[in-house]
């Protein structure tokens, strides 16, 4: 099994930033979408969509997301 390490977030110098991924429009797989950090008192976020780079778009809980019926 492959190690590796997570980076530092440079905001807080406390948590790291873990890569998310998502599934585009089509249903193809989008690896390192986004990346945020474990330090929930910064919330840093690093986001890609369609193209654009966002960074520290709020961030919600996702207990309140309906899950969508295939």
């Amino acid at each position: 099994m492959e190690q590796f390490s997570l980076p530092k977030c440079q905001k807080c110098q406390t948590g790291d930033l873990v890569p998310l991924s998502d599934f585009g429009s089509q249903g193809a797989a989008i690896r390192y979408k986004a990346w945020v950090c474990t330090n929930p008192d910064c919330g840093f976020n690093l986001k890609i969509r369609n193209g654009d780079v966002y960074l520290n778009e709020p961030i919600m809980s996702g207990a309140l997301h309906n899950s969508r019926t295939r």
